[in-house]
């Protein structure tokens, strides 16, 4: 399998984002959704994207419509609704799949990256990974996980 640098995704525009261009940061990497209703992580994420940002930390959001149509809504007005309710400013990628068949590359590498005895598959929105700066992932974060209680593991991460 390749590495986590080798992948690209799509942002919101349809701009091709290589995760290469990461290198050397601590990555953040969440499935989303805005009618979910976790949803309220999001402000939460954006504090940790302003706090440590300049320490290194690079969040970005990979919507997804996977989980009861949670995120229903089209890349141009998703962007809108991250921006109007919850004052995301960090990258999102366009919508993609987090399981089955159309399951986006970035996804299936963390998937194997953190496999467990419950398996692989994303359970739920806002699914959480954290990865370190060499790219390799560090942890797994369930979607109940506050962003906010992982500050420390990150901070850590961070170094």
């Amino acid at each position: 399998m390749s590495t986590l640098y080798d992948l690209e995704f799509k942002d919101t525009e349809g701009n091709n984002i290589s995760l290469s261009e990461y290198k050397g940061k601590v990555l953040l990497l969440v499935n989303t959704a805005t009618k979910c209703g976790l949803a309220g992580q999001f402000k939460e994420l954006e504090a940790l994207h302003q706090e440590l940002g300049d320490k290194g930390l690079v969040v970005i959001g990979f919507p997804c419509d996977q989980f009861m149509g949670q995120e229903p809504e089209s890349n141009d007005t998703m962007v809108q609704m991250c921006k109007k309710h919850f004052g995301v400013t960090f990258l999102l990628s366009e919508k993609i799949d987090v399981n089955g068949k159309s399951t986006h590359p970035v996804f299936e590498y963390l998937k194997h990256e953190t496999k467990s005895s419950l398996g692989s598959a994303i359970k739920w929105n806002f699914t959480k990974f954290l990865v370190s700066r060499d790219g390799h992932t560090v942890e797994r974060f369930a979607p109940t996980v506050q962003p906010e209680a992982m500050r420390e593991r990150i901070v850590e991460v961070l170094g």
